[in-house]
């Protein structure tokens, strides 16, 4: 058997390492977290050492597990945590400074002065983003501004710049320095028209060109990665992490869409050939490209979603066990079913539609009632309402109505979310039986990359666990999308 891949899936707080076949089936899987790093506040590092150690034993802990001996591994695909960036020298391959993380808001002003200088309607129709720290170009800016010396080396091709493939690849290869179209795209350097980097922009940032990796196809041999046991081993896919998710949910078609509930909530909608308009605030991004054809998607952001969860354990301690919230939030909806209380967790500012960086989180709604439970169930029901503005910009601005959602990331398999998220859309909720869509989508296409598979086996493939269908009425789905409203309203900072 010589059909098995690994997909490296390096997230925002662990590294796995999955182990499928052709037909997603997993096989194995080895995960580790890594350090979250906050300065100050507002800032969110990642120690770019750290992350590819973690890479190493994940590697090291898939190659050796059971399923593959006496086997071959086909192919080695990356999907990653996306807009955060590394800087690093060229020659020895350290860092010059942390990772900057795709959380991180500390460009803001950059964002606010490129605006200031007209910029924002440029880089919307060249790169699809918006100014915002979100995405990769101010950071890497801020880097070049901020450690010693660093401009100047960037200008004499000392050093390489990169998303998390990148610095992933340079290090797992002999020192490849490419990424993908799905990534470049989300640097707000690449201009998705004429996939290439973009000059205006290249010049406004003043982020040298000689810095940038090689933009490659999505599905590519974009090296090789030299494993003691199983020999040479090709990197034959690259994939943004959310685009993989898209990928992996067969999402193959103009007008399919998937919505993932990870650390934040990514929605996409696969538009084909096509790049809208997008009046709503939705993102125009490349979802990939294979044999020289370019698929691209509208996104919708939501910075905060499972990012909440874990910060009513670990920040405020309210919550023992993330699992737990499921069952927590149906007995307190069943005392209280009509609830006041919203919590808008926009720890890191807004995103899509409203795209307001200087936004916090808020909580609104308290009675001396409320205890811990009340405010469990809030955060949990946030993500599902941040989830509906979204649907609803994109329903908008591509004039498609879904009749489906199709979901994954670890909080889908969130029971009590999953219904809410049904009731407030009034569609239907499609959880597949394979909830690991971002490690699939990369090996999916690390598999045609090789020719071993197509889009139409893939298809065949797919099975759904658990379809959660709509169980309120439209009035009720209009009051508690009005209170919501009335919070965001309440939180947003823009005029």
């Amino acid at each position: 058997m010589s059909d098995f891949i690994i997909s490296i899936d390096q997230g925002t707080s662990s590294t796995r390492a999955v182990l499928l076949n052709c037909k997603g089936q997993v096989f194995g899987i080895a995960q580790t977290e890594f350090s979250q790093i906050y300065p100050q506040p507002g800032y969110v590092e990642h120690d770019p050492m750290e992350i590819l150690d973690s890479t190493y034993q994940v590697l090291e802990d898939i190659l050796n597990h059971e399923s593959l001996q006496g086997s071959e591994v086909l192919a080695m695909g990356i999907t990653n945590q996306r807009e955060t960036v590394v800087v690093w020298d060229k020659s020895t391959g350290k860092p010059i400074y942390n990772a900057i993380v795709w959380q991180d808001k500390r460009t803001a002003d950059i964002c606010d002065e490129l605006r200031a200088s007209g910029l924002a309607e440029y880089a919307k129709q060249s790169t699809g983003l918006m100014l915002d720290p979100y995405f990769s170009g101010t950071k890497v800016a801020w880097i070049l501004d901020h450690v010693e010396g660093a401009r100047s080396r960037a200008e004499r091709g000392e050093l390489c710049f990169g998303t998390i493939d990148s610095w992933l690849l340079f290090n797992l290869t002999d020192g490849v320095h490419a990424t993908d179209v799905s990534n470049a795209s989300r640097t707000l350097l690449f201009n998705i028209k004429s996939m290439a980097w973009d000059s205006k922009m290249l010049s406004f940032l003043r982020v040298p060109r000689e810095i940038l990796p090689e933009v490659r196809p999505s599905a590519s041999i974009f090296g090789h990665y030299e494993s003691a046991s199983f020999g040479s081993i090709p990197i034959a896919a690259i994939l943004g992490d959310q685009q993989s998710a898209l990928f992996g949910q067969c999402c193959f078609t103009p007008g399919t869409a998937k919505n993932t509930y990870g650390t934040g909530c990514f929605m996409l909608m696969n538009t084909g050939s096509q790049i809208p308009d997008t009046p709503s605030g939705l993102l125009n991004t490349v979802a990939w490209q294979i044999d020289g054809v370019t698929t691209y998607a509208l996104e919708g952001s939501v910075f905060v979603a499972g990012a909440a969860l874990q910060w009513l354990r670990d920040g405020i301690e309210i919550l023992e066990d993330v699992a737990r919230s499921s069952s927590i939030a149906q007995e307190d909806s069943e005392k209280n079913p009509n609830p006041s209380l919203v919590v808008v967790p926009a720890f890191a500012g807004l995103g899509t539609p409203y795209w307001d960086m200087h936004a916090r989180g808020a909580i609104f709604g308290l009675t001396r009632d409320t205890d811990r439970n009340a405010i469990i169930r809030a955060t949990l029901e946030s993500l599902a309402f941040s989830s509906q503005d979204v649907l609803n910009a994109m329903q908008e601005d591509s004039g498609i109505s879904l009749f489906k959602l199709q979901v994954d990331g670890g909080a889908a398999a969130n029971d009590y979310l999953m219904q809410f998220q049904a009731n407030l859309l009034g569609v239907s909720v499609v959880r597949p039986a394979l909830l690991e869509s971002t490690a699939a989508g990369v090996a999916f296409m690390a598999a045609i990359s090789m020719g071993v598979v197509t889009q139409n086996e893939l298809l065949e493939t797919k099975t759904v666990e658990r379809v959660f269908e709509p169980q309120q009425s439209v009035e009720w789905r209009e009051a508690r999308s009005q209170v919501w409203s009335r919070a965001i309203g309440r939180t947003i900072t823009k005029p």
